[in-house]
């Protein structure tokens, strides 16, 4: 039997309207435009604003402009994996709401590795194709990172946007595209320079967390900074020479879009060109584990069928992993 490859089909996304800019953010909290594109690299960030909306109505309007470009039945998904930290409620699981909205008869659930979840899902998923289990699988990285952000936090609130990017999955025996090759690594120690301080079973709401603003993200940025650049860059290189790939073979670098200067120490490392590495934290922040496939679907027209792309995420927890694939098509 022919070795089955789980291969990207199509890519999707969504952002919403409302575009929050650093000069806004400035009359705020004491920052400016000229901190915050220094130390982060983000010059603004999209918002979702409207009253009633959530995590899965960012995931639904990605999904829909997935399966419109690429003429496929809501039907024919046998599977939904969404990548969130932000769901929008404890229970039932994101997906199971996002499939409800889109009509679809599919499973699906949930996945929370900090900013490094849409890769991790992307590589459980990419196990279920091969396995033969399912044919088409949507994986989706969605977040309303708005609604734990503490908007007085001057640290924190420049980072972060609201968005949703989604891929579809479907099998493949050839071997010449999809994904080759993965690493991901975590180690929950690093918990404590990254997360939510409250709502969970440890410190569930009351009264007294509220008024402590604990239901927003807790990050020492410094901590973050040193860990992110290290494992970024140890895990892209190790990627690319398990793969044998360099800066000549490689053709596209998609970073998780955390900081700026992490994404160039990155590069750096790898002696990448700018050309070759996909950026957009400028104009969308850091979504989270949306952050990957909105790359994707930004630069689709750019990639090429057998391009050698190479993944590379950090999130809380710490989490991180590198992913190698071949594209599988040229956008018309």
């Amino acid at each position: 039997m022919d070795k089955i490859y789980a291969v990207i089909k199509g890519v999707g996304a969504y952002v919403p309207d409302y575009v929050l800019t650093n000069e806004e953010l400035s009359q705020m909290v004491d920052t400016s435009d000229e901190w915050i594109m220094t130390r982060i690299g983000i010059k603004e960030r999209r918002i979702l604003k409207e009253d009633g909306k959530a995590t899965s109505d960012l995931a639904v309007k990605a999904i829909e402009n997935l399966l419109q470009k690429t003429n496929t039945d809501p039907q024919e998904i046998d599977f939904v994996l969404c990548a969130t930290v932000t769901p929008d409620m404890q229970f039932p699981a994101t997906a199971n709401l996002i499939t409800h909205k889109l009509g679809m008869k599919a499973f699906g659930f949930d996945m929370n590795a900090g900013c490094s979840g849409f890769l991790f899902a992307l590589a459980n998923a990419s196990k279920w194709v091969e396995s033969g289990a399912v044919k088409k699988m949507i994986v989706v990285g969605a977040e309303k990172m708005s609604s734990i952000v503490d908007y007085t936090d001057r640290a924190v609130c420049p980072i972060f946007g609201d968005g949703a990017g989604a891929v579809l999955l479907e099998p493949d025996t050839k071997g010449d595209v999809g994904i080759m090759d993965f690493q991901l690594y975590s180690n929950g120690d690093g918990w404590k320079n990254l997360h939510q301080k409250a709502g969970g079973s440890l410190k569930p709401p009351s009264h007294e967390t509220v008024d402590a603003r604990e239901h927003y993200i807790y990050q020492e940025g410094q901590a973050v900074y040193k860990h992110a650049v290290i494992c970024m860059a140890d895990v892209t290189k190790e990627i690319c020479e398990r793969n044998g790939l360099d800066n000549n073979s490689l053709d596209w670098l998609i970073p998780h879009q955390a900081n700026k200067r992490i994404i160039d120490f990155v590069a750096q490392t790898l002696k990448l060109p700018a050309e070759k590495i996909m950026i957009n934290i400028d104009h969308f922040g850091n979504t989270t584990a949306a952050t990957l496939p909105l790359c994707m679907w930004e630069w689709e027209k750019k990639m090429k069928k057998g391009d050698n792309v190479i993944l590379s995420v950090f999130g809380a927890g710490f989490t991180w992993g590198g992913m190698y694939l071949k594209w599988a098509y040229d956008t018309k």
